[in-house]
């Protein structure tokens, strides 16, 4: 990943992908017609006020945007970002090239349907490049990223409380061979992990938290690296074949570490040609997929880190991963605006390839029950793929601004999103549908 260094969190601003979504309305807000708008009419159009279901089927913008009161059409705003949206790459013009060999696939389903917006859930974002900071525990429990905090939101309470803060010093409760007793302070954190019980936040020089989510304080503390372009770039948590639940953190460094969650231990530390930015642990535990600073993704061996197959086709870097729950089908996420998706029984070339319409593809997730594959861009479109399908419909989920990351609650009844703006940074929340039979209205 890019080795440009962040301080603050208007950061993104600078790294080339885009202009703050407010900045660039700044003008039609404040422009009425030729006149400036007065104070209380501004203050009146960027007032804070959640969406609901009902709101947005009367017509409310689901993100409580009043486009009635701007100088422009919603629609004629998206077609001036769809123009404008300047995707960050390492390869230049791969993402061009895409879009002249490419199309995307048809438009046609519903599968999630909104259902609240908060704008009291404020999600940011350290790193242009890394999007994975928002993880849903149950359809109704959100863990995310705000500034120097891990926040947890509460769906069906409306309650946002604060787990960690990081803007301060942490130091660990608990004795573990390897803690940093003494802790650190003011820690950056770039991502974040949260499965069950357990949560892990990692940040800059290698730095790597670990809570248990039943227990007061911090658990674990660490530095894999003092050097300051180590940044921990994903964490995958996941049941081991080893019995036990285990974390992956992939690192700028070039090395993969995987640690147990009992005591905290690392168990196997790899090393790559490049980067690491993403691993995905196989259903089985058998296969780890490894993407990064390359144009090609890895198979490997979890256990001993050896190199099975590559995975070869994106013209750029990758950021994102996922496995498919039948442990046979994965997908990568690149720089080059697609999504590939692919079969371990044959990897010469991909299933199929999915286009964005701004960006990067910066997450990925696929359903617990198989049947969907959500793929967020860095901004403004999050697509939900029917692999009953065969990925060849998908719905398209469309609003304005920078994406902090995607999830799914386990259950799969639930997707929250988060969106990243100085302005209109907000959680939404969109529900699964299901088509109920006239003798369900019984049960």
């Amino acid at each position: 990943m890019s080795n440009q260094q962040v301080h603050e969190f208007d950061y993104m601003a600078g790294a080339g992908e885009v202009e703050d979504f407010t900045y660039e309305m700044d003008d039609e807000i404040r422009d009425g017609g030729g006149e400036e708008m007065g104070l209380d009419e501004y203050e009146l159009i960027t007032k804070v006020t959640d969406t609901s279901a009902p709101q947005a089927r009367m017509g409310k913008d689901i993100q409580g945007i009043p486009w009635d009161r701007l100088n422009i059409t919603r629609e004629n705003y998206r077609l001036t970002r769809l123009e404008q949206y300047r995707n960050y790459e390492n390869v230049p013009s791969s993402g061009e090239t895409i879009d002249k060999e490419y199309k995307q696939m048809e438009k046609s389903g519903k599968y999630y349907e909104f259902f609240h917006n908060t704008r009291l859930v404020k999600p940011t974002i350290l790193h242009f490049q890394l999007r994975n900071l928002v993880w849903a525990t149950s359809k109704h429990d959100v863990y995310l990223i705000s500034n120097y905090s891990v926040m947890h939101w509460s769906s069906l309470s409306g309650n946002l409380s604060e787990i960690i803060n990081f803007a301060g010093h942490i130091a660990p409760i608990e004795r573990h061979a390897g803690n940093l007793l003494e802790g650190f302070s003011q820690a950056q954190i770039s991502t974040l992990a949260v499965k069950d019980n357990f949560l892990v936040a990692g940040g800059f020089q290698g730095v790597l938290t670990c809570k248990r989510l039943d227990r007061k304080g911090v658990s674990f503390c660490t530095r894999t690296t003092y050097d300051d372009n180590a940044i921990t770039n994903a964490i995958e948590i996941y049941d081991s074949m080893r019995v036990g639940t285990h974390f992956m953190a992939s690192n700028n460094d070039c090395g993969v570490r995987e640690y147990d969650m009992e005591r905290f231990q690392l168990m196997n530390h790899f090393h790559f040609p490049w980067p690491v930015n993403h691993t995905s642990m196989s259903p089985d535990c058998r296969l780890m997929i490894v993407v990064g600073d390359h144009l090609d993704g890895l198979l490997v061996d979890p256990q001993n880190g050896k190199t099975i197959a590559n995975v070869v086709g994106h013209r750029d870097f990758s950021f994102a991963s996922a496995w498919h729950p039948d442990g046979c089908i994965f997908a990568t996420g690149n720089q080059d605006k697609t999504c590939r998706v692919w079969d371990i029984r044959k990897l010469s070339s991909p299933i199929s390839i999915l286009k964005g319409n701004l960006g990067a593809v910066r997450s990925i997730r696929f359903s617990s029950d198989g049947q969907f594959m959500v793929v967020a861009e860095p901004a403004d479109f999050v697509h939900v793929y029917s692999t009953k399908a065969n990925y060849m419909k998908r719905q398209e989920i469309d609003f304005f601004g920078e994406i902090s990351g995607v999830s799914l609650s386990p259950d799969d009844e639930s997707m929250y999103i988060g969106i990243w703006d100085r302005t209109y940074a907000s959680l939404l929340q969109y529900n699964r549908r299901h088509s109920y039979g006239y003798l369900d209205s019984y049960l």
